[in-house]
């Protein structure tokens, strides 16, 4: 019975490992060269069979909706930990600093967030709570009057993507770019020459019906 249990217990931490090593080489493997990368190459950089794959991830968007999951949690973990800084302004910039650099360096971070999020719930649960920390930190920005009061966490989440767009036609040139156009956007986002703006900001249910759209296109 104790060799058994020692065989169970080995038996798991290799799966353990073997996820670990999957979920590495595919966030890699996607990171430079989208999300086209046949599961075979992943499987081969992690050094696993192809078939091991699949044990752990029915699918290939399941995969996807993992690394990318985690991505956003982490993001949102970041918020987090800066909703108690001493400066709200300087701690959504913070915020939004660290969100266009974890998408400068993955060419389909955008790509397989807005494609994945309506059909995997892991993704949209994860989508769902960044909005919610952008939306805190804010929230603490309008009320300190760093940011326009009518600045939203949707439109901060969105500008992550702006200024990642913005910067990636020279990102192999000048990789860190991407750092002009967060301050750039962020003084967008000041009190202090602030006009009224010509469309509300986008709910939440009109992001899902966009994320609907996008992933039945």
């Amino acid at each position: 019975m104790a060799g058994t249990g020692t065989a169970e217990g080995g038996t798991r931490a290799d799966a353990v490992r073997n996820r670990r090593l999957l979920l590495d080489a595919a966030a890699a493997e996607f990171a430079e060269h989208g999300m086209d990368v046949p599961i075979a190459r992943i499987a081969a950089r992690a050094g696993v069979g192809k078939g091991t794959v699949f044990r752990h991830f029915a699918t290939k968007e399941q995969l996807l909706a993992a690394i990318f999951g985690h991505r956003l949690d982490e993001l949102s973990a970041v918020g987090q930990g800066l909703l108690d800084a001493r400066d709200p302004g300087a701690a959504l910039l913070a915020f939004m600093t660290e969100g266009v650099r974890m998408q400068a360096g993955d060419r389909m971070f955008c790509q397989a967030v807005t494609a994945l999020a309506r059909t995997e719930p892991q993704l949209r649960a994860a989508s769902e709570r960044l909005i919610g920390v952008a939306e805190a930190l804010t929230a603490r920005a309008r009320r300190a009057g760093s940011v326009r009061e009518d600045a939203t966490g949707h439109d901060v989440v969105l500008l992550l993507g702006a200024a990642t767009q913005a910067a990636a036609p020279l990102g192999g040139t000048l990789p860190g770019l991407w750092r002009r156009y967060v301050h750039m956007i962020f003084d967008g986002l000041r009190p202090g020459a602030a006009h009224p703006l010509p469309e509300p900001p986008p709910t939440t249910a009109q992001l899902a019906a966009a994320a609907k759209t996008s992933a039945t296109s």
